[in-house]
């Protein structure tokens, strides 16, 4: 039984690295993206977790990945990307895209 509860904790905390490992994080904080470029690998499957520190609706958009989510206030939103050729993506915050700190850049290597 020990045996078994080793290995099945082993296998679980290995996926949970693997998954952890695909996972990339914006921060939306005063309608700014940190960090404003993120950079992730090419031709791979990641998530992208875009969390909104802000007590309003901020909106995630990128043209050119094809990707628009809305998250709510104090909340985090996932965004399923790639596998990605090797580029710049831009992005911005539709809400206050005018602003420089509302934009930034995914840049896949």
């Amino acid at each position: 039984m020990k045996r078994l509860l080793s290995i099945t904790l082993l296998a679980f905390s290995a996926g949970t690295a693997f998954a952890a490992a695909g996972e990339f994080t914006l921060t939306i904080k005063d309608h700014a993206f940190q960090p404003k470029e993120i950079s992730i690998p090419a031709q791979k499957k990641i998530k992208l977790l875009v969390v909104n520190k802000d007590g309003t609706p901020a909106e995630f958009e990128s043209k050119a990945l094809g990707r628009e989510k809305v998250i709510l206030g104090n909340s985090t939103g996932t965004i399923n990307l790639g596998p990605l050729q090797p580029g710049r993506y831009s992005f911005v915050e539709e809400y206050h895209e005018n602003d420089a700190a509302a934009q930034g850049t995914i840049i896949v290597e």
